[in-house]
């Protein structure tokens, strides 16, 4: 497994795409603080980034991966080695370069310009939100055969947890604004790992202003450690189950 795992994460982090990729994490986040008069505002840009460009990019190059590695994946299917072991060696190497290139392209400025708690948070939340989408990724390439479906669904899911999810929610809110709920709101907002990750980062930024209405209730009933813990715990669900699921499709799938 070992082996395998480091033939797929050499083949992966020679791919252009995941160096492009490092480079223009790196050209953003470098910017974001060079530009800016002061780090809190360079932490914001970064946030976007976190919460936007690396789950579309993630989950994009996870998935065609996946397509573009079937023969690959057949001829080791055929050797004595048990499906499962393929299947969570993938996950591991792509996963492992995917988050190799955020903490190089992110890491370096986020260490020098906010070496803090919130720095270190943010680094966390971008490797977790890797992950989380890679298993996402994964789910989507092995709910279909067709590679063009399976792209469209992965587009679909993260333009629905990116935009759509609170689009979704504000019409709830509109619709049930005469009954009391909030704590729903939080419920409901366990339901985007995207939300999830913007949360624990404001909890500590104070910048009510980019939460959103399902961030600020979340930070009036869970503005404590016990809400971060929570989130972090659901963040880390996120990952666990749809790549569960994915695995237990690939073991009974007919190649």
């Amino acid at each position: 497994m070992k082996k395998l795992i480091k033939i797929i994460l050499i083949d992966i982090l020679k791919n252009k795409i995941v160096i492009a990729y490092t480079f223009i994490i790196a050209i953003l986040a470098w910017s974001s603080f060079l530009l800016e008069d002061n780090s809190s505002k360079g932490l914001l840009t970064i946030l976007n980034i976190i919460l936007f460009t690396v789950p579309l990019v993630t989950i994009l190059f996870a998935t065609i991966y996946i397509y573009n590695s079937s023969e690959f994946i057949e001829l080791v299917v055929s050797q004595p080695v048990k499906r499962s072991k393929i299947w969570t060696s993938l996950f591991i190497a792509v996963t492992t370069a995917l988050v190799i290139s955020f903490l190089i392209g992110a890491g370096l400025p986020l260490l020098i310009y906010s070496s803090n708690f919130v720095g270190f948070m943010m680094l966390i939340v971008g490797t977790l939100i890797t992950l989380v989408f890679t298993a996402l990724a994964f789910l989507s390439s092995i709910l279909t055969r067709d590679k063009a479906r399976g792209i469209g669904l992965a587009i679909l899911t993260w333009l629905f947890f990116a935009l759509i999810f609170d689009g979704i929610v504000l019409f709830l809110l509109f619709q049930f604004s005469d009954y009391p709920i909030e704590n729903a709101m939080v419920g409901i907002t366990a339901l985007n790992p995207i939300d999830l990750a913007r949360i624990q980062i404001l909890l500590h930024l104070d910048v009510s202003a980019m939460m959103g209405y399902t961030g600020a209730i979340f930070k009036n009933s869970f503005g404590t450690q016990t809400g971060l813990f929570i989130s972090f715990f659901l963040l880390i669900l996120w990952a666990i189950i749809p790549f569960l699921i994915s695995l237990k499709k690939f073991n009974s799938k007919d190649l």
